[in-house]
């Protein structure tokens, strides 16, 4: 006799959960240790990559009231995980005081790292994943870690390519710079 299955890892239940997660402060150790009181900042960030050859951009939007930012940038030898995680760094490292940051994400790799608790394990594992291997990108974890004690984060996670506005900007900003080094 088979036993009816009483959750569904895409049900409505499951969605409405994950969005109340999101909205959770993150986890002691990896934000401020005090509260923040600065401006409220949606950040928008993506990454992309031509995983052949390497090349790689980033793009992230900073919007707080009537005022925009938009960075973006490319390397090369590059994953696009590790795009990803630029585009959210640039985006942190270009705010001159602490913020309340509302982070907009495509990447379930960046928000579930921070608001599932992986950066914790990973930092109490030294820098090792379950399994044992090395963190991918421990540099940028390290940085990030350190501008989430800044600033008081929180993640969105939209579907990327369903018609978010901004996520589409910031994904042709980080494709169009992944393609300026095919250029060269």
């Amino acid at each position: 006799m088979t036993r009816p299955r009483t959750s569904y890892p895409n049900t409505a239940a499951r969605k409405a959960q994950d969005k109340a997660r999101d909205l959770l402060p993150l986890k002691a150790g990896i934000q401020p240790a005090v509260p923040v009181a600065g401006n409220a900042v949606d950040l928008f960030s993506d990454g992309a990559c031509d995983t052949m050859a390497g090349h790689g951009g980033w793009a992230c939007i900073l919007r707080t009231g009537e005022h925009e930012l938009v960075l973006s940038g490319n390397e090369e030898g590059t994953t696009n995980n590790r795009m990803e995680l630029r585009g959210l760094l640039e985006g942190l490292l270009s705010l001159k005081r602490p913020c309340q940051i509302r982070v907009i994400t495509d990447s379930q790799y960046l928000r579930k790292a921070f608001t599932d608790g992986w950066i914790l394990n990973w930092q109490r594992n030294g820098w090792k994943t379950a399994s044992k291997e090395p963190v991918k990108n421990q540099d940028l974890w390290e940085a990030l870690v350190e501008q989430a004690k800044t600033h008081a984060l929180t993640f969105i996670w939209v579907k990327g390519h369903a018609g978010h506005g901004e996520n589409e900007r910031v994904d042709e900003l980080a494709v169009q710079e992944r393609k300026k080094l095919r250029a060269q």
